[in-house]
């Protein structure tokens, strides 16, 4: 039977996007399937973007890309249970932006279906397709999709992935759990508190006494109009901790050096997600396979710097040397091996020099004391 399109891609989030345009900018057949009616609307808002990778892929992002506030102030707060020491700076490293998912994502994916990717949402892929041990496709309900290759950016929640024996259930010291809040508050309100001027933000780290006597850390970023605040925690201190995941950010939002940044402020969004920070040493040990390969979360390439946890840019990045692969893969007519040519292009890649500056970071927060 023929193929339907060259690449099936599975998940419309950051990562499964930007691979879809680079392989139909280079001609490449691509169908992205969303089970979300809107894309981007799965995903918590509010979150930090380095755009360097960004920039590669589309150069003129800034002149559409619907950005909050580019980030010209960072501090870094360590937190005693009743007070902090903070470090600030002016000159934040490397050209960053806040962003909301469900702004943003939708317009990744229009700037891919300008390249020719035909994108479905609402689409729930059932399982994969398989054919004498090689994935070929997808099923949806009654219909088999075909492709050469299937690109899963599923995120970090891999089901098929899982279900099909491609990876194995991370171990909960690779995963955390995030639990964020979207706060309104007046832009001139913004700018007043955070002493910022027109379209300026400001990036907050926290650590210390975040999660109790917990390893963990938080953030907060001013958007436009609203404020994303957040902790994260190690999935496996949760499980041991009798304290809920809310009642750790009700906690944190009503410490001494917290409370005053979201004053007469009101809660426009909540919820949890998980995170895989474990970097280097929690990736698959085969991320690619016959006629299969991960991206993004599914991939579990977020790094985890020991302050914050570096995920948009880092799917972005890994999501261009998986279209590079693909590409590849698809100019020769017999079957290649898909993991030896994708683990070559990540290790070129700024992916891989980040996974390894940081690849002990996770293992040293996890000791106690």
């Amino acid at each position: 039977m023929e193929d339907d399109c060259d690449i099936i891609i599975i998940g419309a989030g950051i990562a499964g996007t930007a691979c879809a345009l680079r392989c139909a900018r280079a001609g490449l057949s691509v169908l992205l399937l969303e089970r979300a009616e809107i894309p981007g609307s799965k995903n918590l808002s509010g979150g930090r973007l380095y755009t360097h990778a960004l920039a590669e892929l589309l150069p003129q992002f800034h002149l559409t890309a619907p950005l909050e506030r580019r980030i010209t102030h960072e501090s870094l707060s360590l937190l005693t249970p009743d007070g902090a020491t903070t470090f600030s700076s002016l000159q934040p490293g490397g050209e960053s932006w806040s962003v909301l998912r469900a702004r943003f994502d939708p317009w990744l994916v229009a700037e891919a279906e300008e390249e020719g990717v035909e994108c479905i949402p609402g689409a729930t892929v059932d399982a994969l397709y398989e054919e004498n041990g090689r994935v070929c496709g997808v099923i949806c309900g009654d219909d088999i999709l075909r492709a050469r290759y299937v690109v899963l950016a599923e995120g970090a929640n891999s089901v098929l992935a899982e279900r099909h024996g491609l990876v194995t259930r991370p171990a909960g010291e690779a995963m955390a759990l995030g639990i964020k809040e979207v706060l309104s508050l007046e832009p001139s309100a913004i700018e007043e508190r955070f002493h910022l001027e027109n379209n300026e933000g400001a990036a907050l780290l926290f650590s210390g006494r975040i999660c109790d006597d917990l390893p963990g850390g938080a953030f907060l970023y001013t958007n436009q109009q609203t404020l994303s605040l957040g902790i994260v925690c190690p999935l496996s201190s949760l499980t041991q901790s009798r304290v809920p995941a809310s009642e750790l950010l009700t906690r944190f939002k009503a410490h001494p050096a917290v409370r005053p940044l979201i004053k007469n402020t009101e809660s426009l969004e909540y919820g949890a997600h998980l995170v895989p920070e474990g970097g280097l040493h929690s990736m698959p040990v085969q991320y690619a396979g016959n006629g299969w390969l991960l991206v993004g979360d599914a991939l579990r390439s977020c790094v985890n710097t020991g302050i914050s946890v570096r995920g948009m840019d880092m799917a972005l990045t890994g999501a261009q040397a998986a279209a590079q692969t693909l590409i590849s893969a698809c100019q020769h007519r017999e079957p290649q091996n898909l993991f030896a040519l994708y683990h070559h292009n990540v290790e070129r890649s700024l992916l891989w020099d980040v996974l390894q500056r940081y690849q002990h970071v996770p293992a040293l927060l996890q000791r106690p004391g």
